[in-house]
């Protein structure tokens, strides 16, 4: 789609995922019942796990296909990768840091919690003071909190480590980054990179997305105490994704396989045309075009500064006069569903837009409906916009 409208009877899903998927990919997740064994499955699941590698920029990293969210992924690295009792660092920026501490937490860690305020990150000399005052067994960094839209420093925290603490793992929580922020797994020195398939994969929900470095696999062989789950066991996982990527049947669980086809449609897509230098470049030039525009509104982004903030989505605060009760409703009406807050305390000082996957990458106009629809919901909400400023 080349002009400026939205798809025909039904709002668009601007929010920071699910987002809105290419008509080929929703062909893909549209084909009739696939038996898991069918060849042609076979052949396209070995295919995700090969492109999934070319996304987060590995050659040697394992990638872990399962049914299931995003926040499955958390779960999956601290079963398999921290023993109780052991330490864990966490670098929280908004809830979904939070929530990732609880669940290292759950599996019996030790967490540190490095919080930033809101809007900003950890000043990377905070986080080497941290790195030598005790061994962790992981740090983690989400790269885009998807409350606040802050941008971790993934590349920093990597370097830090390789100085301060080389066998900590460095954990990615990328669901709202892959495929949209910047992201080089080996030349960086990253462990694990969690993702889903419904973000910048551009794919529906249903899909936990795992990279895991060879060395975080070497801890787990080396592991003292059994892992203790049985869905997310990658000892039971890893024989079927090494199976399937050989072109061939391992069974452990029912893999989801629409949705795989359908994920494998969209790795297609983000791969051709220039790879992922192409990828990021539209991510970065979309997210310009949305910062410009806040400012333009006279209104703030709830991070601090453009270093941290996020490309993927934006989240915008409001005047004391509106609330996301409000503008939300007023912005679907124009064709556009937005998000609201989620941070405890503040959820309803602002909201959120998601400009990532085929909104950025593909001349389809949404941009131009996402920001038409917020300046005119924000004027009818009561701000005051100039003439010039309006998109």
């Amino acid at each position: 789609m080349s002009s400026s409208s939205a798809p025909a009877g039904r709002p668009l899903c601007l929010i920071p995922g699910p987002v809105e998927m290419s008509s080929t990919v929703l062909q893909a997740h549209s084909t009739p019942a696939t038996a898991h064994t069918d060849p042609k499955f076979v052949e396209v699941f070995g295919q995700v796990i090969e492109k999934l590698r070319a996304v987060v920029g590995t050659e040697s990293a394992q990638p872990f296909v399962i049914a299931g969210s995003g926040t499955l992924g958390w779960d999956q690295t601290a079963a398999n990768l921290v023993e109780a009792g052991e330490n864990v660092l966490v670098l929280s920026n908004g809830y979904f840091g939070e929530g990732l501490a609880d669940c290292m937490e759950t599996y019996g860690a030790q967490v540190t919690r490095l919080r930033a305020e809101i809007g900003n990150r950890q000043p990377l000399a905070e986080i080497a003071q941290a790195l030598r005052a005790k061994k962790y067994k992981a740090v983690t960094v989400s790269q885009v909190d998807t409350s606040t839209g802050v941008l971790g420093d993934v590349k920093g925290v990597c370097e830090l480590v390789r100085e301060h603490s080389p066998d900590t793992l460095v954990v990615v929580d990328g669901v709202c980054a892959t495929a949209a922020e910047r992201l080089y797994f080996d030349a960086w020195g990253v462990d694990v990179v969690i993702t889903a398939s419904q973000k910048a994969l551009g794919a529906p929900p249903g899909i936990s997305v795992v990279v895991v470095s060879q060395k975080a696999l070497g801890v787990l062989a080396g592991r003292k105490t059994p892992v203790p789950a049985y869905y997310v066991n990658w000892n039971r996982w890893l024989p079927i994704m090494r199976s399937y990527e050989d072109r061939a049947v391992k069974y452990f669980a029912t893999p989801c396989v629409q949705t795989i086809f359908a994920l494998n449609t969209s790795l297609n897509e983000l791969l051709a045309d220039g790879g992922m230098e192409s990828v990021f470049a539209a991510h970065e030039r979309t997210s310009a075009r949305v910062k410009a525009a806040v400012a333009s509104w006279g209104l703030k982004t709830v991070a601090v500064s453009p270093e941290v903030s996020a490309t993927a989505m934006t989240a915008v605060w409001l005047p004391e006069s509106i609330t996301p009760a409000e503008l939300l409703p007023r912005l679907k009406a124009r064709g556009v569903v937005a998000a609201g807050g989620i941070l405890s305390g503040y959820a309803h000082r602002y909201f959120r837009l998601g400009h990532m996957g085929i909104t950025a990458t593909q001349d389809n106009g949404y941009v131009d409906i996402m920001l038409k629809a917020a300046g005119e919901a924000l004027e009818e909400s009561g701000l005051t916009i100039g003439s010039s400023s309006r998109l």
